[in-house]
């Protein structure tokens, strides 16, 4: 309930306030590994997609942008800086070297697939051009397989959430329209279908009706 609360309290007027300009700051910042609510924000964007409040075109555009182009400089900076100094500062954005060692095993394992996985799954968002650029993956190498990876996840969730809320919205506007005596009446025509094929359903260790029993021994 805190983190709704956190979006409705923060999240909501930034992009009430700014629009995509917000989307692509918090999308590249989290993308060099700031513990930011990216996805968060993506999946409210695409809500406001779906009220008219934000281009839905411009939103997959500019959030993919974001997510590459910030992968791309957390990539240069594990490329300069190495694993050495990163792990002396890495704390302050939660990059121990526990965690560090399991993405880095992970990165090792799965080599660019993980890169193009990563926008999946928590942590190694945020981390996963900082670790690439340490672990000297080639740069078109990763350039293609994380622009592949930013284009499914942005795709997945500003599609999916946005005609979801469509749908959801058209929905209630139905039952706006019918009222609550349609709603009831509706719900007796299914409780009722439910019931009837319930009892319809012959029971598997019951015996039909003339079937002698089975003899014993």
């Amino acid at each position: 309930m805190e983190h709704v609360g956190f979006i409705f309290d923060h999240i909501e007027p930034l992009l009430r306030d700014y629009g995509i300009a917000a989307v692509v700051v918090i999308l590249g910042l989290e993308s060099l590994g700031l513990p930011l609510p990216g996805e968060t924000v993506l999946i409210f964007a695409s809500i406001l997609t779906a009220r008219g409040r934000i281009s839905l075109e411009y939103l997959i555009l500019f959030a993919w942008l974001a997510a590459v182009i910030g992968d791309n400089i957390g990539y240069l900076i594990g490329r300069l800086l190495g694993r050495r100094l990163l792990l002396k500062y890495g704390g302050r954005i939660g990059l121990n070297a526990q965690r560090f060692e399991k993405i880095e095993a992970t990165f090792r394992r799965f080599g660019a697939l993980t890169v193009a996985a990563a926008r999946f799954v928590a942590g190694l968002r945020q981390l996963n051009g900082v670790i690439a650029g340490i672990l000297g993956m080639h740069w078109a190498k990763f350039l293609f397989f994380n622009a592949l990876g930013g284009a499914i996840w942005v795709s997945v969730w500003v599609l999916g959430v946005h005609y979801l809320s469509r749908y959801v919205a058209d929905a209630w506007m139905v039952a706006h329209d019918i009222g609550y005596i349609g709603a009831a009446l509706a719900l007796l025509v299914l409780a009722g279908g439910a019931l009837y094929l319930f009892r319809r359903t012959p029971n598997p260790g019951a015996t039909s009706p003339g079937t002698p029993p089975a003899k014993k021994g």
